[in-house]
């Protein structure tokens, strides 16, 4: 299989978390998203991915599965251990709420086309672009703080679905300086992830792309 992927890109990161949970073998291809115009704007790559997104993973059989969710529900299902999901179907109910909270309320928020069109578009300032990612962040956070549960990770001792998509939207709200110190339980998940080696391979830094950051 072949990821194309961003390092810092949060949708991408989400994959590497499964991909690595499930000791799944893959060959990353970078897509450099700000270079040039945006990798991803190549009509190379809009052949591979209409939408201009990342990530895409390409099975072996030339197959190309697009946006994350769709990815994450195919490794799931292709490859169901060590699940991702709970057996029972409320568990399995609630582990999806928080994904999707993160994955269709927060996320698309800060994302890189909605910002670039405040941005220029709209012609808004920077601390009123900081300000409408901090909202909407913290607004979602707070949500998935009162969902999730007590154990090491979001619904259990072990790492999930939820925890997937949770770890790199919280590398997001550190990117843009989003105050997480109301949120003791997201932090502890945060801390006991940062131990497990499969989320630190996915780790942006320990990307083969990975840029150092600015000065």
């Amino acid at each position: 299989m072949k990821l194309h992927t961003y390092w810092r890109s949060t949708s991408s990161y989400r994959v590497r978390i499964a991909l690595a949970l499930k000791n799944l073998a893959v060959e990353h291809v970078p897509v450099h998203l700000l270079r040039n115009g945006g990798e991803q704007n190549a009509p190379a790559y809009r052949a591979l991915n209409p939408q201009g997104r990342v990530p895409s993973l390409v099975l072996d059989s030339g197959v190309v599965i697009t946006q994350s969710p769709a990815i994450l529900e195919y490794l799931e299902e292709a490859y169901p251990a060590p699940a991702l999901l709970p057996g029972d179907p409320v568990e399995r109910a609630r582990v999806r709420a928080v994904a999707a909270l993160i994955g269709c309320d927060i996320h698309p928020l800060h994302n890189i086309g909605p910002l670039r069109y405040l941005r220029t578009e709209l012609g808004r300032p920077e601390p009123e672009v900081g300000g409408w990612i901090a909202h909407w962040i913290g607004q979602g956070l707070s949500a998935v703080e009162a969902m999730i549960g007590d154990g090491a990770f979001c619904f259990g001792s072990e790492p999930g679905m939820a925890d997937v998509y949770l770890v790199p939207q919280l590398y997001a709200a550190r990117r843009f300086d989003v105050p997480l110190d109301g949120f003791p339980r997201i932090l502890r998940v945060e801390r006991v992830a940062a131990e497990h080696p499969a989320f630190r391979e996915a780790h942006p830094a320990n990307q083969p792309d990975a840029e150092a950051p600015a000065a």
